[in-house]
């Protein structure tokens, strides 16, 4: 059974960074196209970083919000994936998930808080 812990998340100010990390169980996590989620009040669940497996070259992409802005990268020695965010914007404010792309599991973990504000 994967299992996927979030942590890094915060209250920074606009035009702050945050590094998001996302710690995997188990072995498989080099075989997994991983993503970062993120779900605002009254918003859906947002897709805005995905990364492709190891196998599969570790392709990224985003939403075109945060193109520019973030990087999601993974080290699969460690079984973490990363979200570094860079010149954070109100619209950013968001609960922050990671989980396979797609999602697989049928459920969600904590997740870690994201909040920008001045």
């Amino acid at each position: 059974q994967v299992q996927f812990v979030e942590s890094g998340g915060g209250l920074v100010q606009p035009g702050g960074s945050l590094r998001l990390s996302c710690a995997a169980s188990g072995s498989i996590f080099s075989i997994l196209n991983m993503g970062w989620y993120r779900q605002a009040p009254g918003k859906q669940r947002e897709l805005v970083a995905s990364i492709t497996s190891r196998g599969s070259g570790g392709s990224v992409d985003y939403v075109d919000s945060v193109k520019g802005r973030f990087t999601i990268s993974r080290d699969n020695a460690k079984a973490t994936v990363y979200l570094q965010m860079n010149s954070l914007k109100h619209e950013d404010t968001a609960l922050y998930l990671c989980d396979t792309n797609p999602p697989m599991r049928g459920y969600w973990g904590q997740g870690t808080q994201v909040t920008v504000s001045s």
